[in-house]
């Protein structure tokens, strides 16, 4: 292993050093400020060169999110033939040029810087030699601290270790623990932003479910994992992981993925500025939404007193016209019955004639 990363070893601690030298002249040489800016300057170094690589994951995750709902209709349709199944795929892949790994090649282009970085600490807490740091900046490194924790000390690191590293298993757990949350912390922030802002909600996908999983996985992960890692190796990963939050938030908000809440926030400043070109047709559909909804009036609450005279059927002043009392509306009610009741009798009087009244002779042949 050392043998196949021993060129990464000298690159990152040839980088490491370079800052150092730049760090010694406003700090001392042997201090945590010269040497953990010095970590957190080749974090800045490697992420400005893996730019063009974010952009292409972006892109990625774009075009995997387009295609999911093809992708779905894949599975179903060759849910029995698994090889016709990823033929199928392979074929949407190359035909929309998407390449699956694109979304990955971030963390996987890190990956060896981070190995190597780890390996490095790891030889400075064994106070041995690696890459171009000789004995001197070695035992320089072993003597800077960061907040009372060596950087090369870890959370699992026993007693007498860290003693000899000049420190206390106590600020060594407290700095790592602390280190570790906002490390997993910033992972789970950022993968929400993503998932709550930055996702087509219109189209319910398979791929909306993969992220919302790993937007727990991951800081789990890095909170199991992270009792391992030197202090130096923390300060690495939580200056990558806000470096990756700051990054998102800014392609969010400047160029967000069509459908999704920031793309409509956008949208809705870019309208407030008078910068956005809209179709004629779809500005005067939504202008003529806004005026009838101004124009729309909502029947007026009558004011209290107006309600109990209307109950009591008193007059209401002003209004020119003096109403109906209740005796006098109950009086037109009886009256109404009472001519009802009439004419159902003239009816059933009619009726009765022709029913109980004379009968007409019967024929002299019939007696």
């Amino acid at each position: 292993m050392d043998t196949i990363l021993n060129p990464l070893y000298y690159a990152v601690s040839w980088i490491i050093v370079q800052f150092h030298s730049f760090f010694s002249l406003i700090f001392n040489k042997d201090s945590g400020a010269a040497w953990g800016l010095s970590i957190v300057s080749l974090v800045v170094l490697i992420r400005i060169c893996l730019i063009p690589l974010f952009v292409k994951q972006i892109k990625a995750t774009r075009n995997m999110q387009a295609l999911q709902p093809k992708m779905k209709a894949i599975q179903e349709r060759y849910k029995s033939d698994k090889q016709r199944q990823s033929e199928e795929m392979m074929k949407l892949y190359k035909e929309s040029g998407t390449n699956p790994l694109s979304s990955c090649l971030p963390i996987l282009a890190q990956s060896p810087f981070f190995i190597s970085l780890y390996q490095v600490l790891n030889k400075i807490a064994g106070g041995h030699e690696v890459g171009v740091l000789d004995q001197s900046l070695v035992d320089s490194a072993r003597k800077a601290h960061i907040f009372g924790a060596p950087i090369a000390s870890k959370f699992m690191d026993s007693a007498s270790k860290v003693e000899s590293l000049g420190a206390t298993l106590t600020d060594v757990r407290v700095v790592t623990v602390i280190m570790i949350v906002l490390m997993s912390l910033s992972q789970f922030y950022t993968q929400r932003q993503l998932m709550t802002k930055n996702v087509d909600l219109t189209v319910k996908t398979p791929f909306m479910q993969q992220q919302k999983m790993l937007m727990y996985v991951f800081p789990i992960m890095f909170a199991v994992f992270g009792i391992n890692f030197p202090v130096g190796v923390l300060v690495y990963w939580l200056t990558t992981n806000v470096w990756t939050l700051g990054q998102q938030m800014f392609v969010i908000r400047r160029n967000p993925t069509p459908g999704s809440l920031a793309f409509q926030q956008r949208q809705e400043r870019l309208r407030a500025k008078g910068k956005l070109k809209e179709d004629p047709a779809e500005a005067e559909a939504r202008k003529a939404a806004e005026a009838a909804r101004a124009a729309r009036q909502q029947p007026k609450r009558q004011p209290k007193a107006k309600r109990q005279l209307a109950g009591t059927g008193q007059p209401q002043a002003g209004t020119g016209t003096a109403k109906k009392t209740t005796l006098e509306k109950q009086q037109d009610e009886q009256t109404g019955a009472a001519k009802g009741k009439q004419a159902g009798s003239s009816r059933s009087a009619k009726s009765g004639q022709r029913k109980g009244g004379p009968q007409r002779p019967k024929h002299p042949s019939k007696k």
